[in-house]
């Protein structure tokens, strides 16, 4: 009885004895050293493995730059601070890096405030729900709420709250995995210095956009008027202009006069 045990164990050790050898042989032989520039370079990445900058992870993307085929400052997460020690092991003058970005989610469909057509209760997954019953909201342009934004933020930046994805600024890293994944494409990178943003989508004429939600842009013109410079008209949509020069006083009065409050202005 002893024996019938001690022998199937021992040829098992003898076995782990032997790959442990051979999958050591084959990690020597192929073995691909990484050069010192490359280390280097590895090192003054964050590490966050996000693969916002289009590489698998730090290690990829570090032996791009290495190689020169990759700017230095292509992390999308690390900032000036990451541009700068990268450009420095490079040996090239840094640009300084770009203004921090934030994803926005620019709709404002709240459970209360959006119009639904049914009853969801599928799979929560926007994408599946668009695919298979075209979006539960009868606003085509609001957010759909199932959540796979939230599920592929590797930062915790970005979570449904009553029917709506909302980002947290402060945590959000601008990877992009958001903005890549939302099937209705409302999800934008914005610079962090932009204080004005409008919280929808739609390009609906008025009526139809406030029968649908009650706080839908209806292309009132009301913060165009107020505030040409910050705010134009797109096809029935107010959209902010880019800039962080904006008077904050105009920027609120132009928030204030909105009739469906669908501006946000940040501090």
């Amino acid at each position: 009885m002893v024996q019938t045990i001690i022998i199937p164990v021992a040829v098992l050790a003898i076995l782990g004895f032997v790959f442990a050898i051979a999958l050591g042989f084959v990690s020597e032989k192929f073995h691909v050293e990484k050069s010192v520039k490359e280390q280097e370079v590895r090192n003054a990445l964050p590490g966050a493995n996000c693969g916002a900058c289009g590489f698998p992870g730090c290690d990829g993307l570090a032996a791009a730059i290495a190689k020169g085929e990759a700017p230095v400052d292509a992390c999308a997460i690390g900032g000036k601070a990451t541009t700068d020690a990268v450009a420095a092991v490079m040996g090239v003058e840094s640009a300084g890096g770009s203004d921090r970005k934030v994803a926005v989610v620019k709709c404002d469909g709240t459970c209360e405030a959006a119009k639904d057509l049914y009853e969801y209760s599928g799979l929560e997954d926007c994408r599946a729900q668009i695919a298979l019953f075209g979006g539960k909201k009868a606003c085509n342009y609001g957010c759909v709420g199932c959540g796979s934004c939230e599920k592929v933020c590797p930062f915790d930046a970005i979570h449904v709250k009553d029917g709506v994805a909302v980002v947290d600024r402060e945590k959000c890293v601008a990877c992009g995995k958001c903005v890549a994944t939302c099937p209705k494409n409302i999800i934008t990178l914005v610079p962090f210095s932009q204080k004005q943003v409008v919280l929808c989508s739609s390009h609906d004429k008025g009526k139809d956009a406030r029968n649908n939600c009650k706080n839908s842009c209806i292309g009132c013109t009301i913060c165009a008027k107020t505030y040409p410079e910050a705010f134009a008209m797109d096809n029935f949509l107010s959209v902010e202009q880019i800039g962080n020069e904006f008077d904050p006083e105009l920027l609120k009065q132009a928030a204030e006069k909105c009739p469906n409050k669908c501006i946000e202005i940040f501090e």
